[in-house]
């Protein structure tokens, strides 16, 4: 894919503008156009539209609104200085959430991975080729009274301990401790990528560093691998 055409839409116009010259500063992105009018950003998609970038909080029309009005091809990315709608951003599955004030670099690093999704979407598949997965990249998890952004590439495993989850990052020394259970962690973390290998844990599959037995290791970390999950988790590694 040459180019990634894109439309902006924000009713504040220094954040349009700033948001625009992301856009036109990136060489692999297209604008489109950009509306301060949400209506009239939905009347200006078109089928070559790949990725709108949304406000949220907007009078007329909100984002969220306006985002289960556009077609289904299209990757939603939602700009917004309000954190409490993260979680409404992930149900209509946007492809990322960026706070502002905005960074270009942090722009950048949404655009880098936009173009990284769409470019493998649109790749012709072979018999031997995997198909293009539509697993998300993030997700938001209620930690300490707030929700925290989770990227998915980051997980090396989780731990559970009743109501309570424990996610363990690359390049963090800390668990993020989420209000949760493994349960429900379980549903909402993309098959295969992650696989739950024991009652209090579910590992990283690309995380993992040896198998012996049934004990997998990740950063130091040893962890069992059940009788109960025992015949799905070797079923992946064959």
């Amino acid at each position: 894919m040459a180019q990634i055409n894109c439309i902006v839409v924000d009713d504040e116009p220094l954040a349009l503008k700033l948001i625009s010259s992301f856009v036109e500063r990136t060489p692999f992105l297209q604008l489109q156009g950009a509306y301060i009018s949400p209506t009239e950003a939905i009347g200006a998609v078109t089928p070559q539209t790949d990725v709108v970038f949304l406000d949220i909080h907007m009078p007329e029309l909100s984002g969220i609104e306006l985002a289960r009005a556009l077609p289904p091809g299209v990757k939603i990315v939602f700009t917004t200085a309000y954190r409490e709608y993260a979680l409404e951003s992930y149900a209509v599955h946007a492809a990322d959430y960026l706070l502002k004030p905005l960074s270009y670099s942090r722009f950048l690093e949404t655009a880098t991975r936009l173009r990284n999704m769409l470019t493998s979407s649109a790749a012709p598949k072979t018999d031997d080729a995997e198909p293009a997965s539509d697993s998300p990249d993030f997700i938001f998890v209620k930690s300490d009274y707030r929700f925290v952004r989770i990227d998915l590439h980051d997980v090396l495993y989780l731990k559970g301990l009743k109501d309570y989850v424990s996610i363990y990052l690359r390049g963090r020394k800390t668990p993020i401790v989420a209000t949760t259970t493994m349960k429900a962690m379980e549903e909402r973390l993309p098959q295969p990528r992650f696989c739950r290998v024991h009652k209090s844990y579910i590992v990283a599959m690309g995380a993992i560093e040896a198998v012996e037995r049934s004990r997998i290791m990740i950063a130091e970390e040893i962890i069992p691998v059940s009788d109960a999950y025992r015949a799905r988790f070797f079923s992946l590694l064959e």
